[in-house]
């Protein structure tokens, strides 16, 4: 069995991912996949499968939750919120300047350009992306059946993720009780006795067990309460150190009724955010958000942090253009998002643990994988589709460049493994380049 890794060399990979992690959801799991299972050894691909059926059933950025979720199954709570934290550390720094600079300078046109070429290839990790995961989710004809029809449900029907999910999971325990069979009972069985020896190559894995991983009520309470006290310590700040404190606590019980409202991922509350703080608040103009938007798309992180853009636009709106206001509607919207992210996997973690035993969870849990495959398609269409026909062009026309660079980076990111910091690099350099030749 692989040692237990060291703490700092942990801190280190989790500082380096928070730095590297574009692609959106799909390429973010795919590049922890890539890390922590398949280079590092560090969890298994069982392991890392539960935890990211778990995340991907609660409410927030599942990409940052697993990353919380691994983080603590190495290194427990310090573990957990170091990862979680480092995660989106770097794009919080990166948003706040890119904000800055949106509001001091405006459209900037060889900046405009960078992102362009940005654009077609963070669609070319998440395609990468969804073969990886695809591979690893969908190993029977239900599996693709489910991806198939969770696909159909968001892209054709605009049925909401979490209905999605719960139909799935209604349809997993009818199966599990009336036809076991077509879960691949006896497929589970035997795969599960093919791995016992690839399992033992990593430290987290299959028969790995801990006391920290026992729930406990008591500690339960503790971080219930603890998360509790963080969420009111600020509303108090406010009246102390704010002028104007109806604004923020309107601010922060925005943000954290949307961040209790995000299942499916930041495209699935974009639209409730937008119609809030452009028609009701006006914070920003639709305009604004959909910049704000393209800011989120080609930063590391999870795409959830356009809402970070949300409440810097509108601390720095409300109080007459002040940098000051909107960095602090910026650090606030953060900390307002991402507190319940931490709260769900600290104290739930635990829970999830104790059903990874359980037979009926270990049948139904590879369901939500391929459901959530499908859901993963459906992003993929979607960025592709607004990438590869963005307004402005004639109906039915293809953007050249882009669909190009598309078939470039996949490539270059599956023949030849290339490393995803230089693809980022090239592509950025790529849409200055063709800026300048063809503007």
């Amino acid at each position: 069995m692989k040692n237990k890794p060291a703490f700092k060399e942990a801190l280190l990979f989790w500082i380096k991912l928070g730095f590297i992690s574009f692609g959106g959801p799909a390429g973010q799991i795919s590049l922890m996949h890539q890390y922590l299972v398949e280079k590092k050894k560090w969890i298994s691909n069982s392991r890392f499968l539960h935890a990211m059926n778990y995340c991907m059933l609660l409410p927030g950025p599942e990409a940052q939750q697993l990353a919380t979720y691994s983080g603590w199954l190495l290194h427990g709570t310090r573990g957990g919120l170091l990862a979680g934290i480092f995660f989106i550390l770097p794009s919080i720094f990166m948003l706040l300047l890119l904000s800055i600079a949106y509001v001091l300078f405006g459209h900037i046109p060889w900046f405009q350009a960078l992102f362009e070429g940005l654009k077609p290839a963070v669609i070319a990790i998440v395609i990468a992306a969804l073969l990886k995961i695809g591979k690893k989710a969908l190993k029977s004809s239900l599996h693709l059946v489910i991806a198939f029809l969770s696909f159909a449900c968001i892209f054709f029907l605009n049925i909401p993720f979490p209905l999605i999910i719960l139909g799935t999971l209604a349809l997993a325990i009818v199966l599990h009780f009336v036809a076991p069979a077509w879960l691949g009972t006896d497929q589970v069985k035997d795969e599960a006795e093919v791995e016992v020896e690839e399992e033992a190559a990593y430290y987290i894995n299959s028969s790995h067990t801990d006391a920290a991983y026992r729930f406990k009520p008591g500690r339960f309470l503790r971080i219930s309460l603890l998360a509790l006290l963080c969420w009111l310590l600020p509303f108090g700040l406010y009246v102390i150190c704010f002028s104007d404190p109806a604004f923020w606590r309107e601010l922060s019980l925005f943000f954290t009724k949307a961040a209790f409202v995000t299942f499916g991922g930041a495209y699935a509350v974009l639209p409730y955010v937008a119609q809030v703080s452009v028609e009701k608040f006006h914070w920003l103009t639709a305009s604004q958000m959909m910049d704000g938007l393209a800011l989120g798309e080609t930063t590391p992180g999870p795409l959830i942090m356009v809402l970070a853009f949300v409440g810097f636009m509108g601390g720095h709106g409300h109080f007459g253009g002040s940098l000051l206001a909107g960095t602090a509607g910026l650090l606030l919207t953060v900390y307002f998002t991402f507190l319940p992210c931490f709260f769900f996997v600290l104290a739930g973690a635990p829970l999830a643990e104790s059903t990874r035993t359980q037979e009926r969870f270990k049948h139904v849990l590879p369901l939500l994988g391929a459901a959530v495959s499908g859901v993963m398609g459906n992003l993929a269409v979607y960025l592709g589709r607004t990438v590869l026909l963005p307004p402005g062009h004639t109906p039915g026309t293809v953007n050249i460049f882009n669909l190009c660079w598309v078939l470039i980076s996949l490539l270059l990111l599956i023949r030849y493994k290339m490393n995803m910091i230089l693809l980022i690099g090239m592509s950025a350099l790529a849409g200055i380049l063709h800026f300048w030749l063809f503007q």
